[in-house]
């Protein structure tokens, strides 16, 4: 009888972790993918990306509708409510032996806290992390404890999961799986990105991805705008606008990035979703990155890309030389920021420099141990493992 592995996805960012983990899945013969799609993926606004997933060949084996049109703390917390009620219908429906669930959003933590009565083992990845200024640093620790396989991204993520009393034998090191397209895939050469997205030819390629700190309350007006303002000061770069995620108070980020580009239509381009294909070949070749996303500490390090991280949304996590901290996000900081990224000292120091999450080898390791992880009594009933 084949082993039925769920995975779940809500966000564009997540599938492109997941993709080969789920490639693998399906790949194998004894093993039945079960792959439920919610959140992000379900909503226009946000691109929709449930059709990206269609168009890789991947059978949907549930939707579960979840994300209200609002981005207020009610919303949130109401949309993790129905989410769970879907879940449930869900896992009745398929009753999975194994669930596979990635990170620490809302939608993830719905998830897993519904799959609680049902007795079914959670594998989660990227666990043991920390994102100091937002909510997923609380979400993520809440999933950990919920979860009974563990799949760190660095030996220091591992050893801060086994801490949080996790048994060592069920906690494995395997690097973050998102690399793994780096290495699988022949991303776009210069010309077919400027055509791709509509990026000016030869001219020099900024990336701006940047989320609404949850833990901070009421600041992403006034962060976009010293953003934005910093930015103008480098006419000679186009800069791509990612949208910000389904967070608390993150509409309002979008509304400013609309505004600039709509004053400032030559300077560079809004994207819902660009999807791991593009945004990947969109890393190869720009010349600096700024937000805080985490995509500019896992992803960016292997193209030796200086990324300016602002504010504390990515406190404490595990980062490489390319990654240039402000603590505080004021103009004349990004400013100064941005200009150290982009000088030829600094980029040439990151030349030697690898990546601590890893050399894109993970997601087929992390299959190899779900089909051989023995399911019984001992991993559904967790012990607190006290290290002395």
């Amino acid at each position: 009888m084949k082993r039925k592995i769920c995975v779940i996805t809500g966000s564009r960012a997540e599938y492109g972790h997941l993709y080969w983990i789920i490639k693998g899945i399906y790949d194998a013969p004894e093993l039945e993918l079960q792959l439920i799609v919610t959140g992000m993926h379900l909503s226009p606004e946000f691109g929709l990306t449930v059709r990206e997933i269609e168009k890789d060949g991947f059978p949907i084996a549930e939707r579960v509708e979840m994300l209200l049109s609002s981005d207020t703390e009610t919303a949130i917390a109401t949309s993790m409510g129905i989410g769970m009620i879907g879940f449930a219908k869900a896992y009745e429906h398929l009753m999975p032996d194994i669930i596979v669930v990635l990170g620490d959003r809302f939608e993830i933590h719905a998830a897993v806290s519904a799959a609680l009565p049902f007795r079914i083992p959670v594998a989660h990845i990227h666990g043991g992390e920390s994102t100091e200024g937002a909510i997923d640093e609380l979400m993520r620790h809440a999933i950990t404890k919920m979860s009974h396989i563990h799949f760190a991204s660095t030996e220091k993520y591992k050893e801060k999961i086994i801490q949080m009393g996790e048994l060592p034998e069920n906690v494995f090191c395997f690097g973050a799986p998102g690399l793994d397209h780096i290495y699988k895939l022949k991303l776009m050469n210069e010309r077919e990105l400027s055509g791709t997205l509509g990026i000016p030819y030869g001219r020099k390629i900024g990336i701006v991805t940047y989320h609404p700190v949850t833990l901070e309350k009421n600041t992403s007006e006034t962060h976009i705008s010293e953003l934005l303002e910093a930015i103008q000061k480098f006419p000679d770069i186009f800069w791509v606008f990612t949208m910000p995620n389904a967070d608390t108070r993150g509409r309002i980020i979008g509304r400013k990035i609309e505004d600039f580009l709509n004053k400032n239509p030559d300077r560079g381009n809004l994207f819902a979703s660009l999807g791991q294909f593009r945004y990947l070949s969109l890393m190869k070749h720009a010349s600096v990155m700024v937000g805080n996303s985490s995509s500019g500490l896992i992803e960016a390090p292997s193209f030796k890309l200086p990324v300016v991280n602002i504010g504390y949304r990515q406190s404490g996590r595990v980062r490489g030389q390319n990654v240039i901290d402000i603590a505080e996000c004021k103009k004349e900081n990004i400013i100064a920021a941005i200009k150290k990224a982009l000088s030829l000292e600094f980029r040439k120091s990151l030349k030697a420099t690898g990546n601590p999450y890893g050399k894109g080898n993970a997601s087929k390791n992390i299959v190899k141990k779900l089909k051989t992880i023995r399911i019984d009594e001992t991993l559904i009933k967790k012990k607190f493992c006290k290290r002395l």
